[in-house]
């Protein structure tokens, strides 16, 4: 179903191709790759080196379409208008940086240790089918089912990142590892190497967050840099905005998310690098 104006909003399951993206919003594939360069877009590129677009994707786009075809801006006007919005953070002909997909890493520590979907599937609590799109980069996994399947492999989230071009105690933002949290949620590493502390900078779109619960061993400190968020220590909740600090142990089970309008991006430090 195809939807091209401002209020009306576009739905998806899953991850959707270039080609389905651009049917949906009624504009060429090699538009939305013109997008891409100019930073407009982020999908996520899988093993087979396909983009996919989540929800929050089609969001902006729907709403650079609605800027293209109703306000007649171009490309560099429409960036400026979205990034006046908050919908995007990035500087004016930045390149994106592609989020690999940590699919075909869980699908290998699988077949090492010999097991089939069935037994992984029910050990964290997701469906076969929802894993084995997971592991054919078909489906993005949230935080919290992230935290899980490391928990399970023996590994920390760290261990999904893929390796960074930084070897020093200097990384540039175009040499951070970056990875996608479920739709809407990228975590960048601030910090390689042997570390016993690990920071990142989370970007939560509006609406997106965690998940269900999650626990590990730890302690972590937040700064919020933009925008707000709400998170829950077992069922108590706290409303954090743009310069507000929190702090606590990650023994309590705790999930988030971003109740603004705008992205919320949030310094978190996790300490030892159990996350």
């Amino acid at each position: 179903m195809r939807m091209n104006t401002a209020d009306q909003p576009i739905v998806i399951r899953d991850s959707l191709r270039i080609g389905a993206v651009a049917r949906q919003l009624g504009i060429s594939a090699s538009l939305l790759r013109a997008w891409e360069k100019l930073g407009l877009a982020r999908p996520v590129r899988t093993a087979g080196n396909y983009r996919t677009y989540t929800n929050e994707d089609l969001r902006i786009l729907r709403r650079a379409v609605y800027f293209r075809r109703m306000r007649g801006l171009n490309a560099p006007a429409i960036l400026d208008r979205l990034r006046e919005e908050g919908m995007l953070n990035h500087k004016k002909g930045q390149a994106v940086p592609e989020t690999p997909s940590i699919g075909p890493q869980l699908r290998k520590l699988r077949l090492k240790r010999g097991e089939p979907l069935a037994t992984v599937a029910k050990a964290v609590n997701v469906s076969v089918g929802f894993l084995s799109n997971l592991e054919r980069s078909q489906n993005a996994a949230s935080v919290g089912i992230m935290r899980r399947l490391a928990q399970y492999y023996g590994l920390n989230i760290l261990d999904f990142f893929a390796n960074g071009s930084a070897t020093g105690p200097l990384i540039r933002p175009q040499e951070r590892s970056i990875l996608q949290g479920g739709p809407g949620v990228q975590m960048e590493l601030l910090a390689s190497g042997k570390i016993t502390m690990e920071p990142h900078l989370f970007r939560v779109a509006p609406g997106a967050g965690s998940g269900e619960c999650y626990s590990h061993e730890g302690e972590e400190f937040l700064f919020v840099t933009g925008g707000q968020l709400a998170i829950f220590l077992e069922n108590e909740e706290y409303r954090l905005r743009a310069g507000d600090s929190f702090y606590f142990d990650s023994k309590t089970p705790h999930r988030w998310h971003n109740p603004g309008k705008k992205e919320a991006t949030i310094l978190w430090i996790n300490t030892p690098p159990t996350f």
